[in-house]
């Protein structure tokens, strides 16, 4: 079977489909639990989080699927090697499991070990790919800031519950 773009597309937009929903269902209860939580004064209002992961998530597709695709697809001319798409690979699980740790265990001190590897491996991402494809890591930039915000606020909140 030969695999085409349209194909790839549609397959990893359900899996993630699925898997979000999956991740939402398992760990709604305990959204509850995280209002509870000592907040710095500077944490973003909670209904911030959904918009912007929305247009995060459209960028993270379009860009890691375009890493992938040529990885794992493209003809011998113009295949990326398999290293250039590993820190791409370790990113998208980190960022996956982000929210059953979060939310579903309530594990702060796990929860920011996750996110630590979440920006490790983004930086990691656009270092790698940018002799390849500079597109990929120019549109990574937001996601890099969000995540850079973010992580200062785990580790902050962490730190403020412990």
């Amino acid at each position: 079977m030969k695999i085409t773009f349209l194909y790839l597309k549609n397959q990893v937009l359900c899996y993630t489909t699925h898997m979000q929903t999956l991740i939402t269902y398992f760990t709604q209860s305990s959204y509850t639990n995280y209002a509870t939580l000592v907040k710095p004064t500077w944490a973003p209002p909670s209904w911030i989080f959904g918009p912007v992961w929305s247009v995060l998530y459209l960028m993270i597709f379009v860009s890691f699927g375009t890493v992938f695709l040529r990885t794992f697809t493209g003809t011998v001319a113009t295949r990326l090697p398999f290293m250039v798409a590993l820190p791409f690979i370790i990113n998208i699980i980190a960022n996956l499991l982000f929210t059953p740790i979060q939310f579903g265990l309530q594990n702060l001190p796990l929860a920011s070990i996750d996110i630590l590897i979440v920006l490790g491996t983004l930086v990691w991402a656009m270092i790698a790919v940018y002799p390849h494809m500079r597109w990929v890591t120019y549109i990574q930039i937001p996601y890099l800031l969000w995540v850079s915000f973010a992580t200062v606020l785990q580790l902050t909140i962490t730190f403020m519950n412990r």
